[in-house]
């Protein structure tokens, strides 16, 4: 069989390689892969520019080592240099990553491609970095190559395209499979090619780049890649499946050519930002703001853990309002636990944005929680017992609040042991895992903050002590029957 595949269907060594999957990709930051870069040569954007705390050729690394890549090959120009100290700062990249300078290895030379075809085993993706993606749509193209078939990553074209000659070309696919590449303006509604393409190794083999050359009329300009025309010849014959990038599914892209898209493509990644557990507050009031604090943050380069401590203090000065007892200070201290609230939300999101996540980071975040919802708790009951003092009630807020204290800490040890069975030996039945997944992420959330707000303003916080102090042993009594049967398991 001819063609840019003829060998590799005909070879079953061939096949076998390339049923290993994908886990190499090749990056090009001075070049698209269909023409010339959307906006490079401009002053504003580039492989360095910033979006989201990372530059995009930092953000473009991290994000296909979370999606499942394991060697990283880098046709670099003149800023290889800076693109090597932008890599070394951050989070860590933890796969190898080779680097191959354009001006030993040209991207129009065939002998560059035959050096990368040595690299690579099974498929291969090779992608421009002035772009953001999500970590899903590496691992959809993953799960989804197929033997002797290429993929190529679609976009929906924008209401405002690059300039003509500065774009990637509009796609044409009949059941999911590319028919064309056509130069026509991409209109809102049309799917553009993505500088995301996804090659079985067997293409890059001498032998199938000379079929694809002698049998299509597409030619690249000098210095850029071949892309084009052996993907064209590859849809003759029918190997080239198109996946569309898709946000409501996880597997979005944005191109970044210039300060608008970058603008566009950071929206994106907040939009994309979700914890764990996150309560109808967290999701439609507490996120509004803490975007606005995450950006800011970001720009002063804080640290997860260093966001977390400030949301502690906060946390802490609200407890101290609330034990003074009168109700100008209940007020202040509520709007306080709101902001700690907020601020808690931004802790986690800059640690998702720049790739910082760590187990600490997670158990250091619950840990602070926990306590400043105790001084919380502490710093009621202290309020409504000055407000009650020489009454014969005044011990029922100190019960109620020792209660609250109790069994936000009796919660805090289930938590800590149910993620601990979740991430080393697991759970014993499905439902145990099940059940423990909707606890955590539908019971444990900071939702109250605004319920606590709600009793300052009508000065009845001793009411809210009756709710703590229920809703924590509710909590915890819940954890222990859900954790009981692994852990008795375990003896």
């Amino acid at each position: 069989m001819d063609g840019p595949f003829g060998i590799m269907s005909e070879s079953t060594l061939q096949r076998g390689a390339e049923l290993q999957g994908l886990s190499t990709a090749i990056l090009l930051p001075g070049a698209g892969l269909f023409g010339d870069r959307p906006g490079r040569g401009l002053a504003d954007v580039g492989p360095l520019t910033h979006i989201g705390g990372l530059s995009l050729f930092q953000r473009t690394v991290l994000t296909l080592q979370r999606g499942g890549i394991r060697q990283l090959i880098v046709l670099a120009g003149p800023d290889e240099e800076l693109l090597k100290q932008a890599l070394a700062r951050g989070a860590r990249v933890t796969i190898p990553v080779r680097w191959m300078p354009v001006r030993e290895f040209p991207l129009d030379d065939p002998r560059t491609w035959e050096s990368l075809a040595a690299e690579v085993r099974g498929f291969c993706l090779v992608a421009g970095v002035q772009a953001v993606f999500s970590k899903g749509l590496i691992e959809h193209l993953r799960q989804t190559v197929r033997d002797g078939e290429a993929l190529v990553v679609t976009r929906e074209a924008g209401p405002v395209e690059p300039a003509a000659g500065r774009r990637n070309p509009v796609v044409a696919w009949q059941e999911g499979r590319l028919v064309s590449f056509h130069n026509q303006p991409g209109q809102q509604g049309h799917q553009v090619a993505a500088d995301l393409v996804v090659l079985p190794a067997s293409i890059l083999n001498p032998p199938n780049r000379a079929a694809a050359a002698s049998t299509s009329g597409v030619a690249e300009a000098p210095g850029m890649t071949p892309m084009r025309r052996w993907l064209e010849r590859a849809a003759v014959e029918g190997r080239v499946r198109v996946v569309a990038a898709a946000s409501h599914a996880g597997l979005w892209y944005r191109d970044v050519w210039d300060q608008a898209s970058a603008g566009h493509a950071e929206r994106t990644l907040f939009r994309s930002l979700k914890g764990e557990a996150e309560g109808f507050v967290d999701r439609y009031f507490n996120r509004i703001f803490s975007r606005l604090l995450t950006r800011l943050f970001l720009q002063l380069k804080c640290s997860p853990n260093t966001i977390t401590m400030v949301a502690t203090a906060v946390g802490l000065l609200a407890a101290i309002g609330f034990g003074l007892g009168n109700y100008t200070a209940g007020i202040v201290a509520a709007l306080l636990f709101q902001l700690a609230a907020i601020i808690d939300c931004c802790d986690g999101e800059v640690a998702r944005l720049t790739f910082t996540e760590s187990p600490f980071g997670a158990w250091l975040d619950i840990a602070m929680d926990n306590v400043v919802h105790i001084a919380i708790f502490a710093g009621i009951a202290c309020g409504a017992y000055i407000r009650q003092a020489g009454t014969a009630e005044a011990w029922v807020p100190l019960a109620l609040g020792g209660a609250a204290v109790f069994g936000n800490a009796m919660a805090f040890w289930m938590v800590t042991k149910a993620q601990k069975i979740g991430a080393t030996r697991g759970w014993n039945t499905p439902k145990q895992a099940a059940w423990s997944d909707f606890i955590l992420k539908n019971v444990a959330s900071r939702d109250f903050s605004v319920v606590v707000f709600l009793f300052a303003i009508l000065d009845k916080l001793d009411w809210f002590l009756w709710m703590a102090a229920l809703g924590s042993t509710v909590f915890w009594l819940m954890m222990v029957w859900v954790i009981r049967p692994s852990a008795r398991a375990r003896a």
